[in-house]
């Protein structure tokens, strides 16, 4: 009895069988995981360079017709934070150098019940800033607005030129809203009353940073300012 006799595949037969490797197939999930990274990168470098570059003037004058604080929210309990309280007590120091004859506090009640601007003139007048001298814009709930309705203030009272007080970090954003304004204007920094750690004061350059980044992306085309 023969024996049945083995089968082996031919070489030719066996590969015929296997799928050829697929060779220059993109890799659609790497390819968009680099792009993303690549668009962060690039508006993150974006940012820093227009903070870097942003103005802080567009005059050469040193006294002015008010003194323009930018709002920043007040504890929940309704006292200021210590960035609200650096930023008045700067704009009081101004005003006690006869740099203009005025303030202006601008600040909603946007983090809590307080609206900070209100909260931001009983320090003013604490400090010895009198009533008739303390303007209380409480509509404005982010910079490009705390700029905006400053200048309806200030055009119905004839008002053309502003100094505008606030933190380091937040100046260089202001100073790219306050461009184009039909004001004359500079911005002065309120150094914090407390040296700041070394982790705090990277967290709010950071956040500032991402701001920027809203505002040139978004906000300023998205919110426009018509004083």
């Amino acid at each position: 009895m023969t024996g049945a006799r083995s089968r082996t595949p031919s070489p030719s037969r066996s590969r015929t069988h296997r799928r050829a490797p697929s060779r220059g197939r993109p890799n659609w999930l790497l390819w968009l995981s680099l792009s993303a990274v690549a668009l962060v990168l690039f508006l993150l470098a974006w940012a820093i360079l227009a903070r870097h570059l942003a103005p802080v003037s567009d005059t050469s004058l040193d006294r002015f017709d008010a003194i323009l604080v930018l709002g920043y929210p007040a504890n929940g309990d309704g006292n200021p934070t210590p960035t609200q309280l650096a930023r008045v007590t700067e704009a009081v120091r101004e005003y006690e150098r006869g740099v203009a004859p005025r303030l202006i506090l601008s600040g909603a009640d946007v983090a809590n019940r307080f609206v900070e601007a209100r909260v931001m003139a009983r320090i003013a007048e604490a400090q010895g800033i009198p009533s008739s001298a303390i303007f209380v814009e409480p509509q404005a709930r982010d910079t490009i607005q705390n700029v905006c309705y400053a200048a309806r203030i200030m055009n119905a009272h004839g008002w053309s030129s502003m100094e505008v007080v606030s933190s380091p970090s937040h100046l260089p954003r202001a100073g790219l809203i306050l461009t184009g304004l039909p004001l004359q204007w500079r911005v002065h920094a309120a150094p914090p009353l407390e040296p700041e750690s070394a982790l705090g004061s990277t967290a709010v350059t950071i956040l500032e940073t991402l701001k920027t980044v809203r505002y040139l992306v978004w906000t300023r085309q998205m919110e426009r300012c018509a004083p």
